[in-house]
C-alpha cells in the first residue's frame, strides 16, 4: 500500500490549489449573493483541462486518472462548491457517459467540444416524481422510426440554464419498467424544449439549477445513446462516478472549513490566549482533522478503485456517504469556531456551511447510498 502521490498528482494539485486560490476566491462572495454562474471562470477551467479530467486526448480530454479528478475537485470545493459540481457533473456525468456508452459519431460531436469547455454539459434524470426513485421517469420518448418525440418535465438540473448539452433520461416502453428506459442527447434551441426560471437555493448559489420542459421534441435516433433499453443501467453506473466527484466535492468543503478554522482559532484571542490553546477549541480541531482524513482514504479508495477497474459502486457509494456527513458536521463546527463572525459572509464558513448540505441530496440521497451498500453487502 502506498499513500503518497506521485509527483505528477502533486503537481496537478497544486495547479487547482492556485487557480482555486488566485481565480475562484476574488467575488466567491458576490457571485454567492446574486447567484451569479461563473461563466468566465468556466473558460478558464475549460482551458485547463478540468472540464475532460479523465477524458482520452484524441476527444479533446486531459486523459488523467480519477485520483487526479478527486484532487482537483477537492482544491476547487474548498474555495467555491458552485464550480466545482459544474465540474463534476461535466466530467462524471457527461463526458464519462458519452465516452464510455456513446457513439463514435456522438463522441466526435459532441465529446470533444465538452471536454474541451467550448460546451458545457447537464445531466437530466430527476423528475417531479422521479427523484431517488429513478426507475419511475414520466418523461417519455415516443419511438417514430428514424426518430423519438419526447415529452415531460426534468427538475433540479444543475447547469441547466447555460449547457449547451443535455443527456436526458425517458421512458420508451413502460411495460418492461427499467428496460424501457433510453438516455438521449438533446441541444438547447431545440424546439419544444423549454428552460424553466433559475432555482433560489439555500447553497451552491452559483451554479445554475433549472426546471426544463419537454414538450414534442424531436430527437433524432442517432442521438439515442446505446441499445434500445440501456437508458437505466446507464444512468446508475454514470452515477456511480458522479458519487466519486461529489464524494470529492463534500471533502473540499469540510477540508476548506477545517483551514479556515484552524486558521482563525491561531488569531482569536479570548481570555489571554488564541482560542485553539483553550481545549474546548482544540478537541474540535482534533475531531474535525480527523474524519476528514478518514474521509479523504474513502475517497481516494473509490477513486483508485475506479483507475483499478474494479467495481466502484459500493465505494463511491460509501465515500459520498461518509465525506457528505463530515462534511455537514464539520462546517457547522467551523462557523461555531468563528463564533458571531462565523454567522456573516466575509468569514466564508458560512457559505460552505450551506453548500456542504446538498452533498448529502444530489446525485443519490445519503439514504439511497445505505441502499447501494447495504445491498453490495447482502449479495457478497
Amino acid at each position: 500500500m502506498n499513500f503518497s502521490l506521485s509527483e505528477e498528482h502533486i503537481m496537478i494539485r497544486d495547479a487547482a490549489r492556485d487557480f482555486a486560490k488566485t481565480e475562484l476566491l476574488p467575488g466567491v462572495i458576490e457571485r454567492d449573493n446574486k447567484q451569479e454562474f461563473p461563466q468566465e471562470l468556466v473558460k478558464k477551467m475549460g482551458d485547463l483541462g478540468f472540464l475532460g479530467i479523465m477524458v482520452d486526448p484524441k476527444y479533446g480530454g486531459s486523459g488523467m486518472d480519477a485520483i487526479s479528478y478527486v484532487l482537483i475537485m477537492e482544491e476547487l470545493s474548498k474555495i467555491d462548491a458552485s464550480a466545482s459540481v459544474i465540474v463534476s457533473v461535466n466530467n462524471s456525468l457527461v463526458c464519462y457517459g458519452l465516452e464510455s456508452y456513446g457513439s463514435e459519431e456522438q463522441k466526435q460531436k459532441y465529446l470533444t467540444k465538452l471536454a474541451t469547455g467550448e460546451s458545457v454539459g447537464a445531466f437530466c434524470l430527476s423528475e417531479p416524481e422521479a427523484g431517488s426513485d429513478a426507475t419511475s421517469q414520466r418523461t417519455t420518448a415516443i419511438d417514430k422510426g428514424d426518430h423519438y418525440i419526447i415529452n415531460g418535465t426534468k427538475n433540479w438540473i444543475t447547469s441547466g440554464g447555460r449547457a449547451d448539452v443535455y443527456i436526458v433520461i425517458a421512458q420508451t416502453d413502460r411495460d418492461k419498467g427499467s428496460h424501457g428506459i433510453n438516455a438521449f442527447i438533446l441541444e438547447k434551441g431545440m424546439k419544444g424544449f423549454d428552460i424553466g426560471p433559475k432555482e433560489d437555493k439555500l447553497g451552491i448559489r452559483g451554479s445554475d439549477t433549472h426546471t426544463l420542459q419537454f414538450n414534442d421534441v424531436k430527437v433524432p435516433k442517432e442521438n439515442r445513446i446505446g441499445a434500445n433499453g440501456s437508458g437505466f443501467r446507464f444512468a446508475m453506473k454514470t452515477l456511480s462516478g458522479g458519487r466519486i466527484g461529489i464524494a470529492a466535492q463534500a471533502l473540499g468543503i469540510a477540508s476548506g472549513a477545517y483551514e479556515l478554522a484552524l486558521k482563525y482559532s491561531k488569531e482569536r484571542k479570548a481570555f489571554g490566549t488564541e482560542i485553539c490553546n483553550h481545549q474546548a477549541i482544540a478537541f474540535k480541531l482534533a475531531d474535525m482533522y480527523t474524519d476528514i482524513e478518514a474521509a479523504r482514504m474513502m475517497v481516494m479508495k473509490a477513486a483508485w478503485d475506479k483507475d483499478q477497474g474494479n467495481n466502484y459502486d459500493k465505494s463511491s457509494a460509501m465515500a459520498k456517504l461518509y465525506a457528505s456527513k463530515v462534511a455537514m458536521e464539520h462546517t457547522v463546527e467551523a462557523v461555531q469556531i468563528h463564533g458571531g463572525n462565523g454567522f456573516v459572509k466575509e468569514y466564508h464558513v458560512e457559505r460552505l456551511m450551506r453548500d456542504a448540505k446538498i452533498t448529502q441530496i444530489y446525485e443519490g440521497t445519503s439514504e439511497i447510498q445505505k441502499i447501494v451498500i447495504s445491498r453490495s453487502l447482502i449479495k457478497e
